[in-house]
């Protein structure tokens, strides 16, 4: 893959905060609480956090 290229957000594998709030309909204060929780999973790259899209989609299916 080029550099250059941009990858849809349905392709990555982890989402900023704000991008899983869009794609999943939940708001981002939704999504802290559920980090705090522990019931989302998350990588912290830098100073950047992301959300795993197979966390977020297992929340979704499950309705946690």
């Amino acid at each position: 893959m080029k550099r250059t290229e941009t990858v849809r957000t349905e392709e990555r594998l982890a989402l900023r905060i704000n991008e899983a709030a869009a794609v999943s309909g939940l708001s981002r204060s939704t999504l802290y609480k559920l980090l705090g929780a522990k019931k989302l999973r998350a990588v912290k790259v830098g100073g950047r956090r992301l959300i795993l899209r197979e966390s977020l989609e297992a929340l979704l299916q499950t309705g946690a």
